[in-house]
């Protein structure tokens, strides 16, 4: 617009001179004495004002095309402050115009849309009215820096909501100069990011917490803990503690009674430790002043674990006394799904120390300590010592070794002969497994529990089982006794959870070509009381199989034989504990009595493992004892030794048959 004034200014100036000079002319035209020139001059008159005549006319075609464009001007600056109406009028953006002075010249209705004032509420307070006070000096500031460079900075800042709510808005700021290039306004573009910013901090507090419980997560507790681990690096009194808790058969909870129920209890449990560590917040003790509090993190790390970070504590004493509490609080009985639920849990505790560098370190041995726990008896806590590194580092080195003789096929079978005390002969083997390392072979007491464990053990003794089948196979062809020779061979816990055993089993059956009913299978007296119902379930799957069953270890467990009737069993193997006694000790004399009495009284034949003189055999023989095996008669060997053993004796057993008679 002030280009278009300046131009009709000149415009108009131009043509008011003009008018002038022309006026001069034609009144000097009439003046008495130029009637007095001569003839020549009136011609050079008249030549002068035809000249004069057409610039007149010059400049009334050149005033008329001013004009045209003085008016086509004025359409563009229609049209544009339209564009910028219909811009502003429908952006979702809130735009605003603010004099120096923070007076507000101009609102756009998203104001209101987003804001809730209309433009004549805006209109009579302050441009910093509705800016929350916290950030009110940090928008002034910006918008003073904006007037002064003449470019502004992307600000975030709080505004308040006709409602009283607060959004969060997105603000950039733009310097209007004059003609003099001196600051006299700014337009303000405001962007409503509250959902935005919302969502991102929904994003990073998922990120950082535990979706089922809405702890803190791994991540989170790791950050908390390496801020302990630097305050006490600066601090020499600074002390704190670790507790890894790991709840107690939670998994055989989770298969009984579902994933949902299992939720469920991990849901009150997190609101019990949470309710606990409050609780935690003051730990009553000698020596303490009353002020003098433990600041208290806890974290879910997944499945059935949590972990709390202790700080501000005096001793590893204190965090015992915490566990000692969560123990306690636990032992209170939960209600899922309209049932009671007991539950116990197995927590290790590591204490600060100056060799820690790595948050990882300490919860890794927070960790150990839980599974020595564990391996104590669980329900139970237990400090971390350097001895529990260093065992939990030759058991993850046995581990790796474990995968790798796995890989290379360094597992072997050996075979220990089971005898018929009637007949002398023997009747079948017992596969037991054993590892081939360069540095001499290992027996199961060495590596099988860390098998366990782990999992290896289940490709291991499908791989050993496979092999075991097959060997006997080969005998079969070989040494073809009537009945035919038998292979016992015993399944792990971990094996015996597998949902589809009697599959696997019958699959490998049907590869090698091998009856079922020469196979017995061996499961421990205490694996298969430790859930009856399910027991009963895959020893039935197993005896439609084909093959026998047999209780392994008897009397080392917790059952009894009443209770074995339920189960479909053929035999019983007396655990070596008590043959070892039975030449020396009455009373455990009489309890193998009793338990081969009772056994052929519920149809079962009984097998005693582990004799090692002539003495036991010959009272076991006394005592009606059917089977037997052990070093008596040969220690385990590989397929040669026992094909040299069968290969020997023939149809007949051992020399015992003519040492007895």
């Amino acid at each position: 617009m002030r280009q278009v004034e300046a131009r009709e200014w000149w415009l108009w100036g131009f043509a008011v001179t003009v008018t002038l000079v022309l006026t001069a002319g034609i009144v000097a035209l009439t003046f008495p004495e130029n009637h007095l020139l001569q003839n020549s001059e009136l011609r050079d008159l008249r030549e002068w004002v035809r000249g004069l005549a057409f610039l007149v006319l010059l400049f009334d075609i050149y005033t008329v095309y001013q004009q045209l464009q003085l008016q086509r001007m004025r359409r563009e600056l229609t049209q544009r402050n339209q564009l910028f109406e219909v811009i502003t009028e429908n952006a979702a953006d809130m735009i605003a115009v603010v004099d120096c002075a923070g007076n507000r010249i101009y609102n756009s209705p998203a104001y209101q849309k987003v804001l809730g004032y209309s433009s004549e509420e805006l209109k009579v307070t302050s441009s910093t009215e509705q800016i929350h006070p916290q950030d009110r000096q940090r928008v002034v500031e910006a918008a003073e820096k904006a007037r002064i460079t003449g470019r502004g900075e992307r600000l975030e800042y709080r505004m308040r909501h006709k409602d009283g709510t607060w959004r969060i808005v997105e603000s950039v700021a733009t310097a209007i100069h004059n003609s003099e290039g001196v600051t006299e306004s700014l337009v303000i573009v405001n962007r409503d990011i509250t959902e935005r910013r919302q969502a991102e901090e929904t994003l990073a507090h998922h990120t950082l917490h535990d979706a089922l419980t809405n702890l803190p997560n791994r991540t989170l507790f790791l950050d908390r803990v390496r801020h302990a681990l630097a305050l006490s690096q600066r601090h020499v009194n600074y002390k704190f503690a670790v507790l890894f808790i790991d709840l107690d058969e939670f998994k055989i909870f989770n298969d009984s009674l579902g994933h949902a129920a299992g939720d469920a209890l991990l849901k009150q449990i997190a609101s019990r430790l949470i309710a606990c560590i409050r609780g935690i917040d003051m730990i009553s003790r000698p020596g303490r002043t009353e002020d003098a509090s433990t600041f208290v993190s806890l974290a879910r790390l997944g499945g059935d674990e949590f972990i709390i970070l202790l700080e501000e504590i005096r001793d590893c004493g204190d965090a015992i006394r915490v566990a000692e509490r969560i123990q306690e609080r636990l032992g209170i009985p939960f209600v899922v799904q309209g049932q009671e639920v007991v539950t116990t849990a197995s927590i290790g505790i590591a204490f600060c120390a100056t060799s820690y560098i790595n948050p990882e370190d300490l919860v890794r041995d927070a960790e150990i300590g839980m599974y020595r726990a564990k391996r104590e008896g669980k329900a139970r806590s237990q400090v971390f010592d350097a001895e529990m590194h260093n065992v939990a580092v030759k058991r993850l080195r046995l581990e790796t070794e474990l995968r790798r003789a796995l890989e290379l096929g360094e597992f072997r079978v050996h075979y220990q002969p089971i005898v018929s005390l009637q007949s002398g002969k023997i009747v079948g083997f017992e596969a037991l497994s054993r590892w081939q390392r360069p540095e001499g072979l290992l027996s199961p007491a060495h590596f099988i529990q860390i098998a366990e464990e782990t999992g290896i053990i289940l490709p291991m003794n499908r791989l050993l089982l496979r092999e075991a089948c097959s060997q006997l196979r080969a005998w079969h062809s070989e040494f073809p006794y009537d009945p035919p020779l038998t292979m016992s061979v015993n399944i792990t816990p971990k094996e015996f959870a597998q949902p589809d055993l009697a599959e696997q089993i019958g699959s490998i059956l049907v590869e090698v070509g091998i009856h079922p009913s020469c196979i017995n299978v061996e499961i421990t007296e205490t694996v298969a009381m430790a859930d009856p119902q399910r027991s009963s379930l895959v020893l039935s799957e197993l005896k439609a199989l084909g093959v026998h069953i047999s209780i392994d270890d008897f009397g080392t467990g917790y059952s009894s034989l009443s209770r074995l009737q339920g189960f479909p069993v053929d035999t019983l193997k007396i655990d070596r504990t008590f043959i070892s006694q039975i030449d020396t000790n009455r009373e455990t004399s009489e309890i193998v009595r009793i338990i081969i009495k009772l056994a052929h009284n519920l149809g079962l034949k009984v097998v005693a493992e582990g004799a090692e003189t002539e003495e036991q055999v010959s009272l076991l023989r006394q005592l009606k004892c059917e089977l037997v095996q052990g070093y008596f008669f040969a220690r385990p060997g590989d397929h040669a030794a026992a094909h040299a053993l069968l290969s020997k004796e023939g149809a007949e057993a051992l020399s015992f048959q003519t040492a007895a008679t």
